[in-house]
């Protein structure tokens, strides 16, 4: 495949599976919850572990394509992701949907693997061709969650195949394209990959579980120790190797820094409340006092009007760098994302009023999507390209993955006692920490410094589109 756009056409495909994948069954859940007799919490923790298991496999699969080939990789991520809608769609249990969310969490591993395939074979394409990829992944979600919606109206099972045709597509795609030229060596550091497995897992538990246990109970606090033990521990041990899992040292270069920071704070919110939106949206009034009375169509429509703003987000985004700079589009980003989740605790009775709010999280989704994953990519050299874009996709999942438990501690604390109903309180505490998430975020924004034009490196022919998505 020789030509530049050809080659992001058919990563646009792998793109537009990995969107399908991540917008088709939140929608599905408050239904399929239901009529797989899974209460509230457990719908909130098979979210969560989604995204427990994009961080977790997020730094495995940019490492391990380091190691053995970026397209190698990408097939063997596709294959999982594949294997893991199959299983769902033909086999929907409470076992098998927790099994298939974690195979399909290996689809964290396609944007660092495809820009590192990009970046090497058409560098020219960088800017607009992640532009491209950015828009069609959040188009592909929004889509997703339309088409499970429409499928499911009369079967709550039948949206759960909307992925499968795509996959075939995406494999087919992972086939045809080239291998980066990047050179490969090093080794997997198998005790780095188990110290950050066990670490976050230990983690997310604390805050998923903790209300359930106590918050001053030994369990819980014994726990916390040995989450924070063992994340150290993995720190140590990735300062002092010299093939590391995650190159913590990357770090030191304070613009990726801030850029990894913030991208955790915005995810906290935007995408670790998905889950609990479509819940909302799913809630009977009558039942709970609160909830907009939806049905998996109506919430995939609310979800693809927010995709949508999130992809004029992503085109706006290239208009607003060069206007006004890449560090007031990041705090513009954790401004807007800090609006919309106070507007939603605020005015949640109001349909219009919810949605209007929704929307505004979903336009700053694409505004920092685009501008931190474009950042990633542009503070490193070219041969660190794969490392830092996938520094930048593990402080998303990690952010999506805290915020999801975080959100799910609130629910278990303020579940109605003798249901599986949460009361209202428990989405205005998730709400308040996602707009408080977004704060720090903004905060962190505002120390960033982009190069002085003098020395910065010169991309010549990035020059006529300056387009950044």
């Amino acid at each position: 495949m020789s030509s530049g756009p050809a080659m992001v056409a058919t990563m646009a495909v792998v793109v537009l599976f990995s969107g399908i994948v991540q917008g088709y069954l939140t929608p599905l859940l408050p239904e399929v919850g239901r009529s797989l007799h899974i209460g509230t919490v457990g719908q909130n923790n098979i979210y969560l572990l989604f995204q427990l298991a994009c961080a977790v496999l997020t730094p495995l699969l940019s490492r391990l394509g380091d190691l053995h080939g970026h397209r190698r990789l990408l097939r063997v991520a596709l294959a999982m992701v594949a294997g893991g809608s199959l299983l769902i769609a033909a086999w929907p249990s409470a076992v098998t949907l927790a099994v298939g969310v974690t195979l399909q969490g290996a689809l964290v591993g396609f944007f660092p693997l495809l820009v590192g395939i990009l970046r090497s074979r058409a560098p020219e394409q960088n800017r607009t061709g992640i532009s491209l990829l950015v828009g069609v992944l959040l188009i592909a979600i929004g889509v997703g969650g339309l088409v499970a919606g429409a499928l499911s109206e009369g079967h709550a099972q039948a949206g759960l195949w909307t992925a499968v045709p795509v996959a075939v597509l995406a494999v087919v795609a992972g086939l045809v394209l080239p291998d980066s030229d990047i050179p490969r060596g090093g080794r997997f550091h198998y005790g780095a990959a188990a110290l950050l497995t066990a670490g976050l897992i230990a983690l997310v538990l604390v805050l998923a579980q903790g209300s359930t246990w106590g918050w001053g109970s030994a369990r819980t606090i014994g726990l916390a120790v040995v989450a924070v033990a063992v994340l150290a521990a993995w720190v140590a041990v990735e300062h002092r190797s010299e093939n590391p899992l995650v190159s913590v040292r990357m770090l030191a270069n304070p613009r990726l820094a801030v850029v990894s920071g913030y991208t955790f704070c915005a995810s906290f919110g935007t995408i670790g409340f998905l889950g609990a939106n479509a819940l909302f949206l799913g809630s009977s009034r009558s039942e709970n006092g609160y909830g907009m009375n939806m049905g998996p169509q109506a919430i995939a429509t609310i979800s693809l009007a927010m995709v949508v703003a999130g992809f004029a987000g992503s085109t706006l985004t290239p208009r607003l760098a060069r206007r006004i700079g890449d560090r007031a589009v990041l705090a513009t980003g954790g401004v807007l994302v800090a609006l919309g989740f106070l507007g939603m605790a605020l005015f949640h009775d109001s349909l219009g009023q919810y949605v209007a709010s929704a929307l505004v999280v979903g336009l700053a989704t694409g505004l920092f999507e685009s501008i931190t994953r474009t950042l990633s990519a542009e503070v490193v050299e070219e041969h660190e390209t794969s490392l830092a874009v996938g520094l930048n996709e593990l402080a998303l999942s990690l952010g999506a993955a805290i915020g999801a438990a975080v959100i799910g501690g609130f629910f278990t604390a303020h579940a109605v006692r003798g249901t599986t109903r949460i009361a209202e309180s428990g989405y205005l505490w998730g709400w308040g920490a996602c707009a408080c998430a977004a704060v720090v975020g903004t905060a962190l924004a505002l120390r960033y410094r982009a190069p002085r034009a003098d020395a910065a490196a010169p991309v010549p022919h990035l020059a006529p589109t300056g387009d950044l998505a």
